[in-house]
């Protein structure tokens, strides 16, 4: 009875110990998975601010909460599901949809330098309301949800491509850390930013000498690390929708783009062999960027420049 026992208490020990190595497993996957979102994570964390302007400092927090609480939403209600369900019964319409969203992503990118040096400015950004009513948080935490909704998708999709080759009920939980971590981060970076201002005012006005140089400096500094996310989240799209698609059209058989990228990282590295592995990234990464540009272009002077009904011809 005891060596049963024994053997038993063997069992649950091993039982345990394989629980907790496959729970490491899932964190370092879920981990990994959601590196390879960063550039969307980054864009995600450089737009969401733009939703609390004009409100007063007692609703920037709320709003933030609100809208991260539609992103978790976003991500396990609706998106983790259907790419659960992609991933069991259609993997092979996993690809061609990561591609979809990666020539978005290009084109979302490109849109932005457009912009950036054509002078186009989205209206909705001009018009700051300095009291804004309780119908109009609505609009800006619903459009807010709604943009997240593509981002998370896009984050969801990347995530899930990394770890296809995982068990179902691996792939769930995976997802499941990535859309927690993910949402923390993004809004709680979000959170940070939005405050910092705050943060500064309230040291400037205090006596010491050291808090008051660390008020003004985020006061002065905030508005450079805005302008800053935006830049870098610009060039994470374009960066991250560019390697999507090589990526997906090498899986598709047509290897060229993503083959000379790799060939032309590796010669570079290999002219300064002291930082290869820092030269080979960044060449492979300005050359996915570059595919993002041209594939983003090509869809934005689509858009653009087609004539328009109604229009002089």
């Amino acid at each position: 009875m005891s060596g049963g026992l024994v053997a038993l208490l063997d069992d649950v020990a091993a039982l345990a110990k394989l629980a907790a190595a496959s729970i490491d497993d899932i964190g370092a996957a879920a981990g990994k998975a959601g590196v390879k979102a960063i550039g969307v994570v980054v864009d995600d964390t450089a737009v969401t601010p733009r939703y609390v302007t004009g409100f007063t400092p007692d609703r920037e927090l709320p709003i933030i909460w609100r809208i991260a609480r539609g992103s978790l939403k976003n991500k396990i209600v609706f998106i983790l599901p259907a790419a659960l369900l992609l991933s069991q019964f259609l993997p092979w319409a996993l690809n061609p949809l990561l591609m979809v969203g990666g020539a978005y992503l290009c084109f979302e990118g490109a849109e932005k330098l457009y912009e950036a040096v054509w002078g186009h400015h989205n209206p909705e950004g001009e018009d700051v309301i300095k009291l804004a009513s309780d119908a109009h948080e609505e609009k800006m935490v619903s459009g807010a949800i709604r943009t997240d909704f593509i981002l998370s998708a896009e984050i969801m999709a990347i995530s899930l491509a990394e770890v296809a080759a995982q068990p179902l009920f691996s792939r769930a939980l995976i997802l499941v850390l990535v859309a927690l971590m993910i949402t923390a981060l993004v809004y709680g970076v979000v959170g940070l930013i939005v405050k910092a201002d705050d943060l500064g005012v309230r040291l400037a006005a205090t006596g010491s000498r050291t808090a008051q140089a660390v008020g003004r400096g985020l006061v002065k500094g905030m508005p450079v690390v805005m302008s800053a996310l935006s830049v870098i989240g610009t060039a994470a799209m374009l960066w991250v929708g560019g390697h999507i698609i090589t990526d997906g059209l090498d899986k598709f058989g047509l290897s060229w783009p993503a083959h000379t990228l790799h060939e032309l990282a590796l010669a570079a590295g290999g002219a300064i062999p002291f930082a290869a592995g820092v030269v080979e990234w960044l060449v492979e990464t300005l050359g996915s960027a570059l595919v993002g540009v041209l594939l983003g272009g090509l869809i934005v002077a689509a858009l653009h420049l087609r004539p328009k009904k109604g229009g002089a011809h």
